[in-house]
């Protein structure tokens, strides 16, 4: 199997050249334990993109992120508030295959899939990221505060007009059941009507541009 052992040139490649060539990469070690790359799922471009950390077991073995538990009360997140996820968000990880027993992904890890996450946000071209979880949020934003102080706040990526919202990891609201007021999963659902009014408002400004 033709592996790259060094970061290709991306910024010209389709989308379809670039995924074919992240199932082929072997820029980190994780290459060697995974079972598929988890490249990325949903309609290109999109208007709204979530980045998550990285694939867990499910993921790994189906090739497709947020498959598992977690992924489906992500479904139920977009749901709550009027989004679906099939056609109306692009979702991705910070890194494309799964760390062993879902750890955190290495700083080496998530600079070798860089190059790949950013290319997906060049040609998904999201009006809106929603970085799910502190891993994503130390990839993208560079900020490695704890979410409780960065979810629900607005951000720019870099010098961009791309709005970023920090929320709370879907497997991390798996262990936070409670929903009273003021409780993680609570707050994530303030976070997703902010989101989704932002989102009604993208569409109304490409309306209005047509």
């Amino acid at each position: 199997m033709d592996l790259f052992k060094k970061s290709p040139d991306l910024s010209k490649l389709s989308y379809a050249q670039i995924e074919d060539i992240a199932k082929k990469c072997a820029l980190c070690d994780l290459a060697k334990t995974r079972n598929k790359v988890v490249f990325g799922n949903g309609p290109v471009p999109c208007d709204l993109m979530l980045i998550g950390e990285g694939p867990g077991a499910d993921e790994d073995e189906q090739g497709l992120p947020f498959v598992g538990r977690a992924g489906q009360l992500l479904t139920k997140i977009f749901e709550s508030v009027g989004i679906d996820r099939n056609k109306e968000v692009y979702i991705a990880n910070t890194v494309k295959c799964r760390p062993p027993e879902n750890r955190t992904p290495k700083d080496e890890e998530t600079k070798a899939c860089f190059p790949y996450l950013e290319a997906q946000i060049r040609i998904v071209a999201p009006k809106i990221i929603l970085l799910a979880g502190a891993p994503a949020c130390k990839v993208i934003l560079g900020n490695e505060e704890p979410m409780s102080k960065i979810r629900g706040k607005w951000f720019k990526y870099k010098d961009t007009d791309i709005s970023i919202m920090p929320v709370f990891h879907p497997s991390y609201l798996l262990r936070s059941p409670s929903k009273e007021k003021g409780a993680p999963k609570w707050l994530t659902w303030q976070d997703m009507i902010e989101v989704k009014n932002a989102l009604d408002c993208v569409k109304k400004v490409k309306e209005l541009e047509k």
